[in-house]
């Protein structure tokens, strides 16, 4: 195989404007990091109260939220993308479609689209940790609380969740990479982060190994730093005698 490899391609001018392809992966990686950290602050939030609700002693509240995880873990991710992106706003009230069709640019459009989806999507991921977390935890604790007179919310809240979190960290790290690496899926509807920046590099310049090279480092770089934030996270919240950490 005869190629010729130009690592330098990424300083040189796109020929829109003064952009260098450098800048493009820059303004990617920037939508990448923008749609992950709000997808994942959503399923941690709705997750975490799927989970509790997959947990309570009422059955209408705990298939709720059984049927919203099998839903949604069930159903492709991309068919979902679509299904926001193309099919929920045409079923939103007159004046929600005009602004979301017509007001917002397409950017902010997708944006709003993937976010949600992303989000969601991860949710259903999530309330199986954190229901496996608390379920995990010895019955006694929860009889002890309510021998002390704590009402179901105050059991949740001061007993079970947090140390609930510290037994799924691991496990919550490996959903949040999966964020980063799912939010590639913006770039069918036309969202121009890392991916899609990373295409349009190797069509405009024909460098297609160097483009996806710079791609894969970047993506590697970014979840190997969340990784070791989280293992960080992990050791400085771990209870002696509940968890052990790095097999200690």
């Amino acid at each position: 195989m005869n190629y010729n490899w130009d690592w330098g391609v990424f300083f040189k001018s796109t020929g829109v404007g003064s952009e260098t392809y450098l800048d493009w992966y820059i303004t990617g990686l920037g939508w990448t990091i923008a749609i992950a950290i709000c997808a994942w602050i959503i399923a941690l939030l709705l997750g975490s109260l799927l989970g509790v609700m997959r947990t309570v002693p009422n059955r209408l509240v705990s298939g709720i939220a059984t049927a919203y995880v099998e839903l949604f873990r069930n159903v492709p991710l991309l068919v979902q993308l679509f299904i926001w992106y193309f099919l929920i706003p045409d079923l939103l009230p007159e004046g929600l479609q005009e602004w979301f069709k017509q007001d917002l640019n397409p950017t902010t459009s997708a944006l709003i689209s993937v976010i949600i989806c992303l989000g969601l999507f991860t949710a259903a991921r999530v309330c199986e940790q954190v229901r496996t977390g608390i379920q995990a935890l010895p019955r006694g604790q929860e009889s002890a609380a309510r021998a002390m007179g704590f009402s179901l919310a105050q059991i949740y809240r001061n007993v079970l969740l947090p140390q609930a979190y510290r037994i799924i960290i691991p496990p919550l790290t490996s959903e949040f990479l999966n964020v980063f690496k799912n939010s590639s899926v913006a770039s069918l509807i036309g969202l121009m982060e890392l991916l899609a920046q990373t295409k349009q590099t190797a069509e405009f310049s024909a460098n297609l190994f160097e483009a996806f090279t710079l791609a894969t480092l970047i993506y590697f770089t970014l979840n190997m730093g969340l990784m070791l934030l989280m293992r960080m996270v992990e050791k400085k919240v771990a209870v002696p005698g509940l968890i052990s950490v790095g097999g200690k």
